[in-house]
């Protein structure tokens, strides 16, 4: 096991076995292994996380770059489980273990011998982890999983800023990280709740209530007043363009935004007119008020409208690409790229969001080769070779 420079990582003497693969998965136990435990991923022989290979195209010998993004600070073993001995080699692994993680469909893993009762049996201290679509019971418990599934099912989908746009889907996996990161706060609270009974448990969480519970507001409102909550939608709030580029605007937490949006937008008249006198009116109205921000906003190059905006104290940004953003100062000051030198190229991923003073994010082992350590981990628990594994 890999050991950090002092003072330790917080994981560090944590042992997980990973089964995960695409995202949900690997990205929670990516964030273990970032903080020092040591993750052991366990894939199939010659193919491996299905995600090694989601990169269309890529130059024969490079490691993919959606794999890369979920799969540093781990150990890939890569054996064949349809194989006793080798299945027996597993388990030897999580009697030692703390954490054994997986997003299977319900029943994988208990047909290949490593469902949670079997698991816990062995190891009572064992803290069992799995992420789903849907949950562990119910009537799509066995039911494929997938992250716009998710948003579908959830209501998410269907939620849109303004009601004449097209449904769509979200082109960022916002279910799978969500969920990812609730099967990491799963698994810390289960270590702190093992660290005083002395017994592991089941975590279960899933895409499907994580999506649900990001819209807590607007569920909650509707489910106490029958009310509908869409921050997206409100009157003084949107995207607008300008002459080279485009601006959002967040028209609230102040006691008169209209009236210092109009003063920034030189349109003192708007404050005073009467069809957007109050909140309602506003509502009502709003597609004449964007008519007129639309018109205003066009006038203006990104930089002038910011500045003009920005010295009225209203919320604002420029919209930009992911491009821009990466290479933003700030994106280097927050740590969020990381750099390191793989087999065959420089490696460059996205940090951790998570910044504790004493634990500073690194990557310690690049993202490895399909079954890189599988003769090292077996020969920790007195395997000498995989063989054929």
């Amino acid at each position: 096991m890999t050991k950090s420079a002092n003072p330790p990582l917080p994981l560090e003497g944590i042992r997980v076995i990973d089964f995960t693969q695409v995202m949900m998965g690997p990205c929670a136990t990516q964030m273990l292994g970032d903080y020092g435990a040591d993750v052991v991923k366990i894939e199939r022989p010659g193919a491996g996380d299905l995600s090694r290979t989601a990169f269309p195209n890529d130059p024969a010998g490079l490691q993919g770059p959606v794999f890369c993004s979920l799969n540093r600070n781990k150990r890939s073993v890569a054996l064949d489980l349809r194989k006793p001995e080798l299945r027996e080699a597993v388990l030897r692994l999580i009697d030692e273990a703390d954490v054994v993680v997986n997003n299977f469909r319900a029943g994988v893993m208990e047909k290949m011998g490593f469902g949670y009762e079997a698991l816990a049996a062995r190891n009572p201290r064992l803290i069992y982890a799995v992420g789903t679509g849907y949950g562990l019971t119910g009537p799509y418990a066995h039911k494929g999983g997938q992250d716009v599934l998710a948003q579908a099912m959830s209501g998410t989908m269907m939620r849109r800023s303004d009601e004449s746009l097209p449904l769509s889907i979200y082109p960022t996996t916002f279910a799978d990280y969500s969920a990812g990161m609730h099967m990491v706060q799963g698994v810390l609270l289960a270590l702190l709740q093992r660290a005083k009974t002395g017994r592991g448990q089941l975590v279960s969480v899933s895409l499907y209530d994580s999506m649900i519970a990001a819209q807590m507001q607007e569920a909650t409102a509707h489910m106490m007043r029958g009310r509908e909550v869409n921050w997206g939608a409100m009157p003084l709030s949107g995207v607008f363009r300008t002459q080279d580029g485009a601006v959002v605007l967040v028209g609230a937490f102040k006691a008169d935004p209209l009236r210092d949006i109009a003063n920034a937008l030189e349109i003192p008249a708007l404050a005073e007119d009467p069809r957007f006198a109050t909140h309602e009116l506003r509502v009502a109205n709003k597609a004449a008020l964007h008519a007129i921000f639309r018109e205003r906003f066009a006038s203006y190059t990104n930089a002038a409208v910011l500045a003009r905006l920005e010295a009225e104290d209203l919320l604002c940004a420029p919209v930009r690409t992911l491009a821009e953003a990466l290479a933003d100062k700030q994106t280097a000051i927050n740590g969020m790229v990381l750099e390191a030198e793989g087999p065959s190229e420089t490696m460059r991923v996205v940090g951790s969001p998570v910044h504790l003073a004493h634990a500073p994010v690194g990557i310690r082992i690049v993202p490895p080769k399909l079954g890189e350590h599988t003769d090292e981990v077996l020969a920790e628990i007195g395997l000498v070779k995989s063989g054929a594994a």
